[in-house]
């Protein structure tokens, strides 16, 4: 099957070249992101291969199903930048990887938890100019903290049971209980509840109408005064706007993100030449509490290998006229995702 892979990095193509040596699969790369000004670039290709920043819309999937696009094979796990409803409309295929490696997300939540408590970050940085002070670098203990879980799928799942480890107290939020979790002495709350209780909360919700922006003013307002706050799940999660403010009047002791609402047209590249123009995330990069990520929780050689298998087994499976694993059914996922055109409403050109 012919595939044009977009937002493609050097890393991209070595593992997925390396998964599809059997299959083989006709790929062509491209290091741009595909959205309404690239997607010609994927005309006479029978698949697309997608990743979190490309833009998928009701537009973009016409001019895709025009030019003879029939599957959207995602190599990840979020689908919030694919209108499903303008997907089905056309009859197209949309599938992705569900779970490629919650370990490797898992484990970096941990560790910003553990930099953010510690000042590791600002240590690092003291150090390598010479300043071996320890003013200001006071910490916290994490043991015998309540971590508020939001969202216990696989990754908030082992996210709880590795803080379970220092002696934390886990009390999580989800539509869906974790029994065992629950038989691990995990409690389940209300999210006002959590927001009041827990001195950490980490989110692994998937981004849905409801939980957009689920930290904001309002919610921050009931939170315990000093709370550590971490996101490596959806950027928009997190109202930043509403984050600033916390760390200003210091509700917010600190926070961690490796995502962020407005990431697409910055993170994955190198823009150290560059002035920032995204005024808000200067700002939050002004504190010291708070520790940024390029969205790189996911990125362990174990991770990207296994996206790639999973991405190539999808493209197989609907190479062979079967439903690939990673398939996503509109109707199942139509609280996720807000359509932003269909073919109805889009213009041809």
């Amino acid at each position: 099957m012919r595939v044009a892979v977009f937002s493609t990095k050097p890393y991209d193509e070595k593992y997925l070249s390396e998964a599809n040596q059997d299959s083989r699969h006709d790929f062509k790369f491209y290091e741009t992101q595909l959205n309404e000004h690239t997607v010609r670039l994927a005309e006479s290709y029978e698949a697309v291969c997608a990743f979190v920043n490309d833009k998928l819309d009701g537009n973009v999937l016409l001019h895709l199903f025009s030019g003879g696009t029939r599957l959207i094979a995602l190599r990840c796990a979020g689908f919030n930048n694919v209108d499903l409803s303008a997907a089905e409309q056309l009859g197209m295929t949309v599938a992705r990887v569900p779970a490629y490696s919650p370990n490797s997300i898992s484990e970096y939540t941990v560790g910003l938890i553990l930099t953010l408590s510690r000042n590791l970050h600002r240590s690092f940085t003291r150090t390598r100019e010479g300043n071996f002070s320890l003013n200001g670098l006071i910490g916290f203990d994490i043991g015998r903290k309540t971590i508020g879980i939001i969202g216990t799928g696989k990754i908030g799942a082992l996210t709880a049971k590795a803080l379970q480890g220092f002696g934390c107290r886990i009390i999580a939020n989800d539509v869906y209980q974790n029994d065992e979790l629950i038989n691990a002495g995990v409690e389940y709350v209300s999210r006002e509840r959590l927001f009041r209780e827990s001195d950490i909360i980490s989110l692994h919700c998937p981004l849905m109408p409801d939980t957009q922006h689920l930290i904001n003013a309002d919610s921050i307002a009931l939170m315990r005064d000093g709370v550590m706050i971490i996101n490596t799940s959806r950027g928009a999660l997190i109202d930043t706007q509403a984050v600033i403010a916390g760390l200003k009047s210091k509700k917010i002791g600190a926070i961690g993100i490796d995502v962020y609402e407005e990431e697409g047209n910055i993170f994955y590249e190198d823009r150290s030449d560059e002035i920032l123009e995204d005024d808000v995330l200067a700002r939050l990069l002004t504190f010291p509490n708070v520790v940024v990520s390029s969205h790189e929780a996911f990125f362990t050689s174990d991770a990207l290998r296994e996206i790639s298998r999973q991405t190539i087994d999808n493209i197989s499976t609907y190479e062979s006229g079967g439903q690939p694993a990673g398939v996503i059914h509109n109707q199942a996922a139509q609280a996720s995702t807000k359509p932003t055109a269909t073919p109805s409403t889009v213009t041809q050109r």
